[in-house]
């Protein structure tokens, strides 16, 4: 009985890192990976569950470093200026509903706080950071992972057949996607599904946009009243920077950026095989109405006002 017990564990091992080598191949598309790791993680379970947050963590960083080699300064900034209205009034305008929201919700302040600072700038990493200046509990982190992750997995699924419906410009479905979708995995994702330049655009203005975790987490410290605890800063994103002003200046051969790009777009696809897999039922239902509410809603209002906005004017 353990042998066959066994031989199941290493059976499920094997096929799961067949499935992240597919990932790999560049056959797989980004909704496809996505949906199969939690469809292979629901059926079959996840070998390497324990390893499954820290991998996460690190290929995303390493993907979005390495999209940098393909990028230009000038058009980055030009970019990046673009969008940075917008996610001024949008990150401000969410904190504000989702205060007000939470309270009419009756709920947990952490958690309303927490959804919404996700919902606001950039999901699980704003989760991450603005969690330990408020002591927040580690139900109040699930619960908003929970929303966010499973509004994440939604947004990559359908924003880019709803950016084709709509008719928008490459451009307009990059800064869309940064705005609109909390985590930066999904927003590459969808991104990189679109085309190449809403891929510039959306990893540009999301990696700015999650710069404001910084003074996000200063002002939960005053608001929480907080003291002695340490902000969490994205250094990954300096990486970044620093990686397109390597390909905009140095003459580095463009076989060399070809690749580097290539494999980051690669290694993305695996990332969100991953988070896929990292999605349980039991954490999307531990959510409970009320903060999927929260979530959706917040979701709602950001993705049709910056569609509008982008549109229109």
């Amino acid at each position: 009985m353990k042998k066959i017990i066994k031989d199941n564990e290493t059976l499920i091992k094997v096929l799961f890192i067949i499935s992240m080598v597919l990932c790999i191949s560049g056959y797989v598309s980004s909704p496809v990976a996505l949906v199969g790791g939690f469809l292979f993680s629901y059926f079959l379970g996840h070998p390497f569950l324990s390893l499954n947050s820290k991998a996460v963590n690190w290929l995303l960083k390493i993907a979005v470093v390495g999209l940098g080699f393909g990028m230009n300064l000038k058009e980055t900034l030009a970019a990046g200026q673009d969008g940075f209205i917008l996610t001024v009034f949008s990150i401000s305008i969410t904190l504000i509903l989702g205060y007000f929201l939470g309270r009419l919700l009756k709920m947990n302040r952490k958690s309303s706080h927490l959804i919404s600072s996700g919902t606001a700038i950039c999901g699980g990493s704003a989760i991450a950071a603005v969690a330990p200046v408020i002591n927040a509990s580690e139900k109040d982190i699930s619960i908003s992972l929970g929303v966010i992750f499973l509004l994440n997995s939604i947004a990559l699924i359908v924003f880019p057949p709803l950016g084709h419906l709509f008719g928008l410009s490459q451009h307009q479905f990059g800064l869309w996607c940064a705005i609109a979708i909390h985590d930066t995995s999904s927003v590459v994702g969808a991104a990189y599904t679109f085309g190449e330049e809403a891929l510039k655009v959306a990893t540009t203005v999301k990696l700015a946009r999650a710069l404001w975790i910084i003074p996000l987490s200063i002002l939960s410290v005053f608001l929480f009243k907080g003291k002695g605890k340490s902000v969490k800063i994205p250094y990954f994103i300096f990486l970044f920077i620093l990686a397109i002003i390597m390909n905009s200046y140095l003459a580095i051969p463009s076989v060399i950026t070809g690749s580097i790009t290539s494999i980051s777009k690669s290694l993305l696809v695996l990332t969100l095989f991953l988070i896929g897999a990292g999605l349980s039922l039991d954490k999307i239902k531990s959510a409970g109405w009320k903060p999927m509410i929260l979530g959706v809603s917040l979701w709602i209002f950001i993705s049709i006002s910056s569609i509008l906005v982008i549109i229109f004017l």
